[in-house]
């Protein structure tokens, strides 16, 4: 009998020990992570009161089983469910990490690693990566300096907002290409300041400068040079200025001097003559050029033929000798009546005849206004004179030879009128082209447009009688020559055949007018390519650019200025990487997780820390990558508790039925314990 008391103390017990698991699961039903533990019951010891026998065969008997009483029942093992997943929470705290699979986070309170399912991390004020709730840093790889990717090593504290990691170092420009379109029929190539072209990079301290370049014509078709012209700085002011030098050489150079040697055909400029007895050059006037008022007389512009009539072939004139020229013109009513003419056309009527008809008015040369003929042959000597008169007004010095007015008020005429010679010359005539031949022209490369400059001289080899002459032009250039197929416009080469690019080359130092000596070591020497370039149509524009960085678009080369963080990206293998204002990006470390062959066998620790055990395995001190077993790390997420409640509050049924159950048995043991007590009264 004492025995099923005992039974139902140890089934008491073992119910409490139950309750208390399924208590502590809802207590952390809101918990982070938290795995809901389970337990089952075994029974405890048994009694034996007589032992089990086999068959006899001998005596044909029987075997017998052994006779055995229970005493109770006993915690046969709590369980976690540690691999069961949570589900997710979404918290927008990009520090928030959940992890999806049967990883653990790796974290160290400094002498002893401990393993989480929690992921709610932040960052300390030494920029360690830390658990919220105790403050153990989460523990990963770090990044190789030299290549610049993870190295799996023995876990250590994840630095990620170390003061180095803040900012992003500058980097020099050390790569450019050239693409676009050079058109050959582009204007600016054969202008003297070239189509302008610009590089922005930046030195090794990032400040940021821009290069002027200049393509220019070398004459042929497909053949070009390219200078440097300038750099800027990010005021736009030019370093030699700010300097103090003399040219943009001393701070760097592109290509070097190479000279072009050609002979063509130049043809003589209109304003000049070629005595081919005398090999002299003369300037040529036409009449508008040398005298006075011609180019504007519109007598003369209107006139249908002119000629000088008081020169001969040969003749020379002074500066103030007059010079006539006639010539024969016709002009029509609308003419006459508008400017410059300035004739009154109105009724007239004829007191003789009384006769009405269209007159034009002139001044009679008394300041009266009289008719002027109106007749077909109006040519005597008073008709003549009225019209002279009339056109003096606008016309001073002119003299009406014959005239003819039609009757629809239209005038033909022959005139003269005298100018005053601006220039000395001597009048030439043929094929009835009027021309003077004035001072001679000392510089003989004048006569066909041309001047001698510090990159371009010329030579006149010889000249044919009609002042035609082959002149052989050397060319001076300091950059890089830019040749294209001629077929197929596609870029050949540049300074050299089989270059593809040519090199902006600084100068260690440059020495200033004053005598200061600028260090240039800040610069790196640019690399830039052409072969994207084509010498193609393109409606007379170029449309050729430069841009930093290496021509396959891999961002290489390009440069940079300092970077401040702007914003961090934790990826689905545990990879942080920081990303900057200045367009870059860097790799601060890795998260590692660690996996357990029993994770069930994790002891835990509270503050949802979990320790290795013998049974669950040990942590080999370097861990995985998370993706290596198909798992992966969500940012801006937490993992729930795993715990139903709808299964906790029905074992808490049956596990206080269970209780009860086992009241039962005390209670009923002690009513038997008590009737045996009254059997002595």
């Amino acid at each position: 009998m004492m025995r099923s008391l005992f039974s139902g103390v140890a089934g008491l017990k073992v119910h409490q020990t139950r309750m208390d698991v399924i208590g502590n699961n809802i207590a952390n039903v809101n918990t982070t992570s938290y795995k809901s533990q389970s337990m089952v019951f075994s029974d405890l010891l048994y009694q034996t009161t007589q032992a089990a026998s086999g068959a006899n065969a001998a005596t044909g008997r029987g075997g017998i089983n052994a006779r055995q009483i229970g005493l109770g029942a006993k915690t046969g093992a709590i369980s976690t469910a540690i691999t069961t997943q949570g589900s997710a929470q979404s918290t927008n705290n990009p520090w928030d990490i959940m992890i999806t699979g049967d990883s653990f986070f790796v974290v160290s309170n400094g002498s002893q690693n401990f393993f989480t399912r929690d992921g709610s991390f932040t960052v300390d004020g030494a920029g360690n990566l830390v658990m919220s709730s105790t403050g153990y840093t989460v523990m990963g790889w770090q990044v190789d300096k030299e290549t610049g990717e993870i190295y799996p090593d023995t876990v250590s504290a994840l630095k990620v907002m170390h003061e180095d990691n803040l900012t992003y170092p500058p980097e020099s420009t050390t790569l450019a290409y050239m693409s676009g379109i050079v058109d050959k029929y582009d204007s600016a190539l054969s202008s003297t300041g070239g189509r302008v072209v610009t590089l922005t990079f930046f030195d090794q301290q990032g400040y940021q400068y821009t290069a002027k370049f200049s393509i220019h014509s070398l004459g042929k078709d497909g053949q070009y040079y390219v200078q440097l012209d300038d750099i800027m700085n990010s005021k736009g002011d030019s370093l030699v200025e700010e300097y103090g030098l003399s040219s943009i050489n001393e701070i760097a150079t592109f290509g070097g001097q190479d000279t072009i040697t050609e002979t063509t055909l130049y043809q003589l400029l209109d304003t000049a003559e070629y005595d081919s007895a005398t090999d002299t050059y003369n300037m040529k006037y036409l009449p508008a050029n040398i005298l006075d008022g011609y180019a504007t007389n519109q007598l003369v512009n209107a006139a249908t033929l002119t000629s000088i009539a008081n020169l001969k072939e040969g003749q020379e004139i002074k500066v103030g000798d007059p010079v006539t020229v006639t010539g024969k013109v016709k002009l029509s009513k609308a003419e006459l009546l508008a400017e410059k003419f300035n004739l009154i056309y109105a009724d007239y009527t004829d007191t003789n005849t009384n006769v009405t008809e269209k007159r034009y008015y002139g001044d009679d040369g008394n300041g009266k206004t009289v008719p002027l003929a109106n007749k077909a042959d109006s040519t005597t000597p008073n008709d003549l004179q009225l019209w002279e008169n009339a056109l003096k007004k606008s016309f001073p010095g002119v003299k009406v030879k014959s005239i003819l007015v039609g009757t629809d008020g239209t005038v033909e005429m022959e005139f003269e009128q005298e100018f005053k010679a601006t220039k000395a010359g001597k009048y030439h005539v043929k094929d009835s082209e009027s021309w003077f031949t004035g001072e001679a022209i000392t510089n003989k490369l004048e006569a066909y447009g041309l001047t001698n400059t510090d990159d371009t001289t010329y030579k006149i080899e010889s000249v044919a009688p009609d002042g035609q002459a082959q002149i052989t032009r050397t060319f001076s250039y300091t950059g890089n020559k830019l040749v294209y197929d001629t077929e197929k416009g596609l870029f050949d080469y540049i300074g050299s055949q089989n270059n593809d690019s040519a090199t902006l080359n600084f100068n260690a130092s440059a020495t200033s007018r004053q005598g200061t000596v600028i260090d240039l070591t800040r610069f790196t020497n640019i690399d830039i390519d052409f072969s994207l370039s084509k010498n193609y149509t393109n409606g007379g524009s170029s449309t050729a650019s430069m841009m930093s960085g290496d021509k396959g678009g891999n961002n290489l080369g390009t440069g940079r200025k300092p970077g401040e963080m702007t914003g961090i990206e934790i990826a689905q293998d545990g990879k942080i990487t920081a990303y900057y204002d200045n367009s870059c990006s860097k790799l601060l470390g890795q998260i590692a997780v660690a996996n357990f062959a029993n994770a069930s066998g994790l002891a835990k620790q509270g503050d949802n820390l979990y320790s290795a055990t013998a049974n669950s395995g040990e942590f080999d001190g370097i861990g995985d990558d998370i993706t290596a077993n198909d798992g992966y790390m969500t940012s801006g997420v937490l993992e729930m508790s795993n715990v139903d409640l709808s299964q906790e509050f029905t074992e808490m049924i049956t596990t206080q039925r269970g209780f009860q159950a086992n009241s039962r048995i005390i209670t009923t043991s002690d009513s038997l314990l008590e009737e045996l007590v009254n059997l002595k009264r």
